[in-house]
């Protein structure tokens, strides 16, 4: 009988400590839980949540307020609703640089299916209906088929560009998809692990509650 007394006072004694701790640290993890990545958030609450071990069974825990495990949940919602966002942002700019892509493609066909009726056309030696000099209609064949070729070129260096953007653009969207999944996997199993760890101090709490109680 005493042994059990002294049991329930070292419990008791235990727990008012855990109280006053937790009560000590309690701006320093909020502080923690508004700044930082997701990963230094959770480690950051692990480290600073107080462990206790029972004495019954040996086993360790660790006390997780509840203010600060739903708020590390919304810290985990906030993050996952960016890269969501990120996400369709990608594949906006994406659509947007594949129109443009197809738009230059047609300027670059029309430029070349000019360019093929001008050449079939150079030999000729009336321009519009009109006589015309050999020397005053190359003067005017060639400067055509200048302002053509610096187009085509124009539109060749905005295609190229283009597609750099778009693999950069597919490449960024793979890398946040992959970021995506990890991070996604990574809270599942963090906010499992801590409902575990709330559930085992609740059962904790009643367990000391009952055993009180038939005291």
């Amino acid at each position: 009988m005493k042994l059990i007394n002294v049991i329930i006072s070292f419990l008791t004694l235990l727990l008012f400590s855990l109280s006053a701790y937790a009560q000590d640290a309690t701006n320093e993890v909020k502080a923690s839980l508004n700044s930082g990545t997701i990963d230094s958030q959770f480690d950051y609450l692990y480290k600073k949540s107080p462990k206790w071990t029972d004495p019954r069974t040996g086993q360790r825990y660790k006390t997780v307020k509840v203010n600060n495990l739903f708020k590390f949940k919304e810290n985990v919602s906030d993050s996952i609703k960016l890269v969501k966002q990120q996400y369709a942002a990608a594949n906006a700019t994406i659509a947007t640089q594949k129109s443009e892509i197809e738009t230059l493609k047609a300027d670059l066909g029309k430029t070349n299916d000019n360019l093929t009726s001008v050449t079939k056309e150079k030999d000729e030696i009336k321009f519009l209906g009109l006589p015309m000099s050999k020397s005053g209609y190359n003067t005017i064949l060639w400067s055509i088929i200048g302002v053509l070729a610096a187009a085509t070129a124009l539109f060749i260096g905005k295609f190229k560009r283009s597609n750099v953007v778009t693999v950069g653009a597919k490449k960024d969207k793979a890398e946040i998809e992959e970021e995506f999944e990890s991070y996604r996997q990574r809270s599942i199993e963090r906010e499992q692990k801590l409902r575990r760890e709330l559930q085992d101090e609740i059962n904790k709490q009643k367990y000391a509650k009952e055993t009180a109680k038939k005291k």
